[in-house]
């Protein structure tokens, strides 16, 4: 097997790990994409306001694509890897993956861009820090 054929490793740090429940599915037993959007923005939002040393809002999701279905039951790892800082937002590719604990393997099964501005506590832009 060449290094090109195994699967790609998350990017980024690991923001939040949860385990998909039934109640955040469908009849089918695959979890709703929007619920799966709403934990990618906790898992990106926690990490943009350790970087912006305080309260951040969510201003745009970008280039979002699902790759496969999660099933009820899935445990999933949320990676967030900053793209870019700027004077007061931050952009950050956060990735799902589906842990496979009884094989030891990871698949991808998600991945969007966030973008989050640095606010203060009347909800106005403020500069991060340096």
């Amino acid at each position: 097997m060449h290094e090109s054929d195994k699967d790609p490793l998350p990017k980024g740090e690991l923001a939040l790990k949860i385990t998909a429940l039934p109640r955040d599915g469908n009849s089918f037993g695959d979890i709703y994409g929007g619920w799966l959007v709403s934990q990618m923005d906790i898992a990106g939002s926690s990490s943009a306001a350790r970087i912006a040393r305080g309260r951040v809002a969510t201003v745009a999701i970008d280039r979002m694509g699902f790759m496969v279905p999660v099933p009820v039951g899935a445990q999933l790892a949320f990676h967030a890897h900053v793209l870019d800082i700027g004077r007061s937002s931050v952009k950050m590719l956060v990735e799902v993956w589906s842990e496979d604990l009884a094989h030891d393997e990871s698949r991808k099964v998600t991945e969007a861009i966030f973008v989050f501005v640095a606010i203060d506590d009347r909800g106005r832009t403020r500069i991060i820090p340096s």
